[in-house]
Formats: C-alpha cells, structure tokens, sequence
C-alpha cells in the first residue's frame, strides 16, 4: 500500500491530517500498537516541521506486506544549514507565527530520530529528504 499527502507551507489549520490519516489506515491494518505509536509520533512531528519550515512538500506513506513502514518526507525548500545543530535537542529555528500555535520547541528531530528503526536525513538548499522505517 502507498500514499501520497501534499503539504503546504504555513497551512496550520489542516497540519496534522495526513499523520492522522496514515494513523487511522495502520490501526485499520492491525499493526502493533506499539509500532503504531512511534510512527504517529515521528510523522506527526515531521508533517508540522514541513509546514514550519519548507517552502511546501509531499509525505509518501508505505506499508509491505510483512508490516513494515516506510515513511518519506520531501520538501522544496530552503534546507537545514546545519543538520548536526537542527538535531541538537531544544534548538529551534521556529517562527513567531508557528510559536504563536504552540510548535518551535526544538525537539521535532530528536523524537523522529527516537521512535524510528531507521531514520535517514539529507539536505540543501533545495529542500530535505527524510527517510524513515519502522518495524
């Protein structure tokens, strides 16, 4: 199974639905809960820090047929300068706009790279690519 979710930049009021929606389709398929947490955790924070951050972007969600979970996070834009500092726990690049929603606390990175088995980050500035699995 695999699907496809657009996501804009600033869009706060619909930041969220595609997490919940890939959330919805694995508790629908079974996967263990605990599995089920991690992925709802990490892409959820990824999803928020693509409408924070980018220029806008797209989420592909995969599943195969043992139960494991692909989760690719693609954006246009303008890059993380320094991956190394962007992953330091607390640190925040974060807009007044996105702080006044309650996001920007800095620890986005550190709980994907956590609760996934893998966890995979490039960047420039013509956007990031993020690869997570879980299993």
């Amino acid at each position: 199974m695999k699907k496809v979710y657009k996501i804009e930049k600033d869009n706060y009021e619909d930041a969220g639905q595609a997490s919940r929606d890939i959330k919805m389709t694995l508790k629908t398929l079974g996967l263990d809960p605990k599995v089920l947490k991690r992925v709802s955790i990490a892409c959820y924070e990824a999803e928020i820090n693509l409408v924070i951050h980018s220029d806008g972007g797209a989420i592909t969600f995969e599943i195969d047929d043992d139960g494991k979970v692909y989760l690719y996070f693609d954006d246009v834009g303008p890059g993380i300068p320094d991956i190394h500092l962007a992953m330091t726990p607390g640190y925040s690049t974060a807009s007044k706009k996105a702080r006044e929603f309650g996001f920007g606390a800095g620890m986005g990175l550190d709980n994907m790279k956590n609760c996934a088995t893998t966890f995979d980050i490039q960047s420039s500035s013509d956007g990031t690519h993020l690869q997570m699995t879980f299993v």
